[in-house]
């Protein structure tokens, strides 16, 4: 029987799997709450397995489920998985680059070559949308929550530049936020436009700590990974829109929701 080889990668709210068979790599995701179906579905496709792990909970799988089983640091798998997509996509950064992997919260590393550092996190990130998202609405499906942010209207629950300035002239684009929720106490305001404000508080945030990060270690571009921008158009064009408008180059890569899982599968 032929060993197959795969990589996953446990967080605090997914567990995502890559392999390889019959020289096409397969990639599959699960709710962590599902992690024994996960687990037993990559046991029926992949009998004979040879497995790293990456991510929070990576220990506690192999304890449980993979005992012969590698473990690799987090951020190490996260970023040799965003290189190696770099790489099958083509892209090729020349200078040093910030990767900002948004999963549950938000990490940022720099890259210079062939070394990669950690050097900024939040609790900002795909958590906050659902968790404060729910809060602020009768929905807990995170898809959903996209789908109405998708539809709302932040101007009527931000306050806006123009909104400040009226009928004179601003200084600077009046469409910009100049205090997140500043018109919660009123009442013309709908579910949907509760999650446009709150999407477009978490892009900016991120955005804010990009830029500090990118002036500091003097790089141009921006690696966008992570699942919390999967399936969120509201949340991907906020932090494209405002990145490109401080001058920062954005990539934002096809099957990034899985980098960690892949530089976890390339280390075994």
């Amino acid at each position: 029987m032929q060993q197959i080889t795969a990589g996953i990668d446990a967080g605090g709210s997914l567990i995502k799997i890559v392999y390889q068979e019959k020289g096409r790599m397969h990639f599959k995701k699960f709710s962590i709450n599902k992690l024994d179906s996960a687990i037993s579905w990559l046991k029926t496709v992949a009998p004979s397995l040879k497995v790293s792990l990456a991510g929070g909970k990576a220990m506690a799988i192999q304890n449980k489920y993979f005992q012969d089983s590698i473990l690799i640091p987090e951020f190490q798998a996260t970023c040799d998985g965003a290189r190696f997509l770099l790489a099958k996509e083509n892209i090729s950064i020349e200078e040093n680059y910030l990767i900002v992997n948004i999963g549950t919260g938000t990490s940022w590393h720099v890259v210079n070559g062939d070394k990669a550092e950690r050097i900024l996190g939040s609790g900002m990130g795909g958590g906050t949308f659902t968790g404060l998202g729910s809060l602020l609405t009768q929905v807990q499906d995170y898809q959903l929550l996209t789908i109405l942010a998708e539809e709302g209207n932040k101007g009527k629950v931000d306050m806006l530049v123009k909104d400040i300035y009226e009928t004179a002239a601003s200084p600077i684009n009046g469409e910009l936020t100049a205090a997140n929720f500043a018109k919660g106490k009123k009442l013309n305001h709908t579910e949907a436009d509760r999650l446009a404000s709150l999407s477009n508080m978490i892009a900016e945030t991120i955005v804010l700590l990009t830029s500090q990060a990118a002036a500091i270690h003097h790089v141009k571009s921006v690696v966008i990974i992570g699942t919390s921008i999967i399936g969120n158009p509201s949340l991907k064009r906020g932090l494209e829109f405002y990145l490109n408008m401080l001058g920062l180059s954005t990539v934002f890569l096809e099957k990034g929701e899985y980098c960690g899982a892949i530089g976890a599968y390339l280390s075994v």
